[in-house]
């Protein structure tokens, strides 16, 4: 076959097309997207709602009791759920919200709050991985839901979390590992191979009892590590054999340690509330293990379980102690805040979302989600938006704890049995 040069840039330009699309895509494969910050970056959407408000494109009503947020690949939307204390995966079709699978998992009974999932479905290739609140890590076939393998908590790694919740961790894939933390004196953390389940390795010198959080991965200084907050503090684990690299213990931590680790330029950010604290850790390479300096410790950021981001030098979420808050990354001071009761803005507690150059936030009393400037010059609203509807599932708290999420053009809102797609074009 002779290749003429008009063939040639037709090849080319078909190449570069399809590159675009999948450069353009904005899938959310795991609990706070592609990089773990929570960010969607580059999406081309509508994000001015006083303007034009989203229109509802579908609402499914069978995703069950339960806390996860949602995850998206393609056109396949993946999230778990429990009805009368049965767990299950499922899988919808993003764009008509038809359910594709559902794959029961057995029991979820848990001793605090409802019988439900908390955690995030992880997306790789044609696998899922998700750990169940009873303390699970599960395996599925992402074409069918089929399970593939699965471990438990307790009986196999002699697994310890901090209070009665149940367990709420995203997994981590990283290569061929599945990371997830089982917390407990056989070691915190472990790294399973992601096709069978086997061991790979236990971080045995590290062995708090679990938290609510979900781990990131760092390459510091040349080293490849897993950070993860649990009871005590947060701790960084070697990638390549599970030795513990650094640790700092945190005073206040005592009740729920949730929100996800953050992580640049060598300086790691976690929070959490109930009178804790936010820190700023400072890491420096040594032989074999890290120097781990605590910058700044303060009361400025106490988040519950709605989460931070970080934009441009700036911490973004709800603190208990000011509301919603603009954080200085750097020096730990506050630059804006809302204050506690509402001040500036009786909007409540939340979940953090941000997209682009701004903050999607949704309310937890009443699922109501604002747009804000993530900006550091103060809070400038672009417009809200009412969920159509509340579950009718009778529940402790009678929350909307699931975050959002936002991905190939859509705002996904999930409250308990309700699950609304909305487009942002």
């Amino acid at each position: 076959m002779v290749t003429t040069n008009k063939t040639k840039v037709i090849i080319m330009a078909v190449i570069l097309m399809i590159t675009a699309m999948e450069a353009t895509a904005q899938d959310w494969a795991r609990w706070r997207g592609a990089d773990n910050d929570g960010i969607v970056k580059g999406a081309n959407v509508n994000l001015d709602w006083a303007e034009k408000k989203p229109a509802l494109a579908w609402t499914f009503r069978e995703a069950g009791m339960g806390y996860s947020s949602p995850t998206v690949v393609g056109t396949t939307l993946y999230c778990q759920g429990a009805m009368d204390s049965v767990g299950f995966a499922f899988a919808l079709d993003t764009k008509t919200g038809n359910l594709k699978w559902k794959q029961e998992l057995g029991r979820e009974v848990v001793e605090d709050r409802e019988n439900c999932p908390r955690g995030s479905i992880t997306v790789d290739g044609d696998r899922l991985y998700l750990i169940r609140a009873i303390g699970q890590i599960v395996c599925l076939s992402a074409a069918d839901g089929k399970v593939i393998w699965q471990k438990d908590f307790i009986t196999d790694f002699g697994g310890k979390i901090m209070s009665k919740w149940g367990y709420s961790e995203s997994p981590l894939i990283d290569g061929n590992v599945v990371i997830c933390t089982p917390g407990g004196s056989q070691g915190a953390m472990v790294a399973l191979d992601k096709d069978s389940g086997a061991v790979v390795w236990t971080s045995k010198e590290w062995t708090d009892e679990a938290g609510y959080s979900s781990p990131i991965v760092a390459e510091i200084d040349g080293v490849r590590q897993y950070i993860q907050q649990a009871a005590k503090g947060v701790a960084g684990i070697s990638a390549k054999d599970g030795k513990l690299l650094w640790s700092v213990d945190v005073e206040g931590y005592r009740t729920a340690i949730i929100p996800t680790p953050i992580y640049q330029d060598n300086v790691v950010y976690v929070t959490a509330s109930y009178n804790s604290s936010c820190n700023a850790i400072k890491l420096v390479k040594g032989s074999d293990t890290f120097e781990a300096e605590v910058v700044y410790s303060n009361k400025n950021m106490l988040n519950h379980h709605g989460g931070v981001v970080l934009m441009n030098g700036y911490i973004y979420g709800f603190s208990e102690t000011s509301g919603w808050t603009c954080q200085d990354f750097k020096t730990g001071e506050n630059v804006w805040s809302t204050g506690r009761t509402g001040e500036v803005t009786k909007f409540g507690k939340g979940a953090t979302l941000a997209v682009n150059d701004r903050l999607i936030l949704q309310e937890e009393r009443s699922g109501t989600l604002t747009v804000v400037a993530a900006s550091p010059d103060g809070w400038k609203e672009f417009g809200t938006l009412e969920i159509p509807e509340r579950t009718q599932i009778p529940t402790t708290d009678n929350m909307v704890w699931a975050h959002p999420v936002v991905a190939n053009g859509k705002l996904y809102v999930r409250d308990h049995d309700l699950l609304f797609c909305f487009d942002l074009k």
